[in-house]
């Protein structure tokens, strides 16, 4: 199975962020590139220490996000993406763009030696705050197959967090998960309404009882909260790596361990 070739474990598998800063052409944008990849390697090298399971590098703060991702930031992230594959040759490592520039993750993935994507819309459409975001599962797919990326897994936001899903109220987070399934997603993501909310726990058990792919939680998960999640395949952790808990701080070296040191005596 291709998630246990990845990840060498089924379930309770812990994934930092890394939150590239502000890259060049951006709103917020001040360092250069060698300051970006600096601070991201430092970051990746934490989590690598602390024994965290894998890493997705995101282009967190290139706020306001546009759907209209130039060359610009494929290549600046590249750039890190490569950096943080040499700081860590063996780690599962991956990479989201913000917004929804699925294509181009699985291009800069491919081109700098990364295991999988997160991809926003890829079944049904919603209204997110960047505006309305159609369903591009057929679409995706298609790339990753015509640019020789298929052993670069895609794992997928359902009912995604910062949006509104009235267009889809009538379809559960179930429903949506197994569209996904049946569209070859390899592993859906449920969240809370917005970044470090928890995701409910009840959505976790219908939607891992329902498929039969990965499940990821993939907001909200702290170290007061993590054995109610253990259950779940992969813990994507951002916000609570972060120093007091802000996803807009640097990673703190001491939150990560300790985190790692209850997941070690759950686990066990």
């Amino acid at each position: 199975m291709k998630w246990l070739n990845l990840f060498g474990r089924f379930k309770s598998v812990v994934i930092g962020m890394v939150h590239a800063k502000a890259l060049p052409g951006t709103p917020l944008g001040q360092m250069s590139m060698s300051q970006i990849i600096e601070e991201g390697c430092k970051e990746a090298a934490i989590y690598r220490d602390a024994g965290v399971d894998g890493i997705i590098i995101e282009n967190m703060h290139d706020i306001p996000y546009t759907f209209s991702v130039g060359p610009e930031i494929c290549a600046s992230m590249t750039a890190l993406c490569t950096a943080v594959r040499s700081t860590c040759p063996s780690m599962p490592l991956g990479i989201q763009i913000l917004a929804s520039a699925n294509q181009h993750a699985l291009a800069v993935a491919l081109a700098s030696g990364l295991d999988f994507i997160r991809a926003e819309g890829f079944v049904f459409s919603h209204i997110a705050d960047e505006g309305l975001l159609n369903a591009c599962a057929g679409d995706l797919l298609r790339y990753r197959r015509k640019i020789g990326a298929e052993h670069v897994q895609i794992f997928t936001d359902i009912k995604k967090k910062h949006s509104s899903h009235a267009l889809t109220s009538d379809v559960s987070v179930v429903e949506t998960a197994q569209a996904a399934e049946f569209f070859l997603s390899d592993g859906v993501v449920i969240t809370g309404t917005a970044t470090g909310l928890q995701a409910d726990i009840c959505e976790l058990r219908d939607v891992s009882q329902s498929v039969q792919i990965p499940v990821f939680v993939g907001s909200g998960v702290t170290h007061d909260n993590i054995d109610q999640y253990l259950e779940a395949n992969a813990v994507i952790v951002g916000s609570h790596f972060k120093k007091d808990g802000k996803w807009t701080n640097a990673v703190d070296p001491d939150r990560v361990k300790r985190f790692m040191g209850r997941v070690h005596d759950l686990r066990q």
